[in-house]
């Protein structure tokens, strides 16, 4: 589960050293069926701390006799926080989709600290995710369930951008907690229209929302007359943002934040160029209210409809081809390393630098894509593709909804962040990210290989997956259907470990010493005695040893002698 406790603490830590608001983790795009190429709804999320492990949580359905209570742990510190009622049945959850293709995911923007406390609010956020996939049918039904709790409970959390999909709909979800003295939250609600994409990466996106439109926007009915009576809004409702009043957004909301959001909407659509002022944190006001006049739309329409592997793609981003392109400064050292290490903003002299916060980091416990098909039974229509560390180098294997069984390489328990498991596949995913570090720009062109060669895999094997769970379905068979599902997937999430394992055998011979092994299509090519033939030793680029020449001058000068 996400470690926020431990990133709120470094982060404010780190604000208050520096001088600046500092933003949370995690990023989540949404894709409704009209945006799709085969008619799916889609989420994603990243979900990036220092201290998550990479695993795959399983809460089975259950039935539970009146009077039964849930405890009730803080997501991020499993902090005993109260009990609440269980319902009578509670719907099996895989990850963040349950048996019905509900979908849940999240960022923290945090907004107003007076806001961020609420004494005896027992509803943290990562709670709400969870009980809702347990008792909801629908996005809109785990909309109203997520209120509901808020209401009756109290909200334990800071502000929260909660992504929430079924086969038919996808909706962006906003709250913000009340405060000290009064219960609840804040919060709207707006459906994506059919069509378009949205996004979200821990500032509040929601700005403006029609009044009068259940169909399509729902919300707290004093989202409003909150704002006013605190003071902070005077203008007409027709004019009222939601995220102006809540979570206004300042450089950091744009450059470390909204600025994901904008390279994920680059990849799909091409007149983006527009908001890349914007995206490096350069924020213009105005207008009555003096709020952010050039800000991103909350939804886009991207130039083509959008297959399951363009949306894994906009997982995958460091900024290339933008402004904040990672690789073009010395940053990314001689071997164009798209990642910084943190913490992200640092001084020289008097003035505060940034790190760039990309899309794929290097920090991601666990990121997945849903898929909810409305043209299918529920058990095989949702399925979350799930992967491990950093989202440009995972490898999405799909986890049907429909599911009783957790793979052992993602298995709850098995390792964790300060113990190291062989068979566990978050810590076989970061033996391969973590050796790329080194010479990123020789060594990723082989794990994307691997990459695209399991994923088009699985992705080819999807049709005809669904096609033998649907004729066990239609022929009754349900328990059969299930045992099906959860044996492929099962079988090829352990597969894909051990692929991923004999990679980072290959490129630890292949790459070792900084030299780089002759091979061709994976094997390596050895002399006719036996051995290894002399390795390429490729050096640094000009652009680097210029660089090492201008700060060393003539201290690293041949002189005298011929160079070996």
């Amino acid at each position: 589960m996400i470690k926020k406790f431990q990133r709120i603490v470094f982060l404010s830590l780190l604000a208050v050293i520096s001088g600046v608001q500092i933003s949370l983790a995690c990023t989540n795009f949404l894709v409704t069926k009209g945006a799709s190429a085969d008619g799916s709804t889609m989420i994603t999320y990243a979900a990036d701390s220092h201290t998550l492990y990479g695993e795959l949580y399983f809460q089975p359905a259950k039935d539970y006799p009146a009077g039964s209570m849930r405890d009730i742990y803080e997501w991020d510190t499993n902090k005993f926080l109260g009990r609440i009622p269980q319902p009578a049945h509670t719907y099996s959850v895989v990850g963040n989709i349950n048996e019905f293709q509900v979908a849940i995911g999240e960022t923290t923007y945090g907004g107003r600290e007076e806001l961020a406390k609420q004494s005896g609010a027992i509803m943290d956020y990562g709670s709400l995710i969870y009980v809702a996939l347990q008792r909801a049918k629908t996005a809109r039904e785990a909309i109203e369930v997520i209120a509901d709790l808020m209401d009756k409970y109290g909200y334990a959390s800071s502000g929260e951008s909660f992504s929430i999909s079924d086969p038919n709909e996808v909706w962006i979800m906003e709250i913000i907690g009340k405060g000290e003295g009064e219960k609840g939250a804040i919060w709207v609600a707006q459906r994506i229209p059919d069509g378009y994409i949205s996004g979200h990466a821990n500032q509040a996106r929601i700005t403006t929302f029609p009044m009068n439109d259940t169909a399509n926007s729902i919300y707290s009915k004093d989202v409003i007359s909150f704002a006013r009576k605190k003071g902070w809004y005077k203008g007409q409702d027709k004019d009222f943002s939601f995220s102006d009043v809540y979570a206004p957004v300042d450089f950091s909301g744009a450059r470390f934040s909204d600025a994901r959001v904008f390279a994920g909407f680059n990849k799909v659509n091409s007149g983006m160029k527009q908001y890349e002022e914007y995206a490096l944190g350069n924020v213009k006001h105005g207008g009555p209210n003096n709020f952010p006049v050039n800000r991103m739309p909350l939804w886009i329409k991207p130039d083509k409809k959008l297959s399951v592997q363009d949306v894994m793609g906009m997982m995958r981003d460091h900024y290339q081809g933008t402004a904040l392109d990672m690789t073009k400064d010395a940053g990314a050292g001689p071997f164009k390393l798209p990642y910084r290490w943190r913490p992200l903003t640092y001084k020289v002299d008097s003035d505060t630098y940034v790190n760039e916060r990309a899309i794929s980091t290097q920090q991601t416990g666990f990121s997945f894509v849903t898929q909810s098909r409305s043209w299918l039974p529920n058990p095989i229509g949702g399925i979350l593709w799930f992967g491990v560390d950093d989202a440009y180098s995972t490898c999405y294997v799909p986890m049907y909804c429909g599911i009783t069984e957790i793979p052992e390489c993602f298995k709850e328990g098995n390792g964790d962040m300060l113990t190291y498991s062989e068979t566990a596949a978050f810590w076989t995913f970061n033996l391969v990210s973590n050796l790329a570090y080194l010479r990123y720009d020789a060594i990723i062109p082989d794990i994307q290989k691997v990459q695209k060669n399991l994923e088009d895999k699985f992705v080819a094997y999807t049709p005809s997956v669904d096609l033998a769970a649907q004729n066990l379905w239609n022929a009754g068979k349900k328990k059969e259907t299930l045992q099906f599902l959860s044996d492929y997937s099962v079988s090829q999430a352990n597969g894909m470990t051990q692929e991923w394992k004999k990679l980072s055998q290959f490129l630890i011979v292949k790459f070792i010493d900084g030299n780089i092994k002759k091979e061709k299509d994976g094997v390596f090519e050895r002399t006719e005695t036996g051995i290894a033939p002399n390795p390429s030793q490729p050096g640094y680029p000009e652009s680097w040893k210029k660089t090492i020449v201008d700060q060393t001058g003539d201290h690293l000068k041949m002189k005298g002698e011929a160079s070996h």
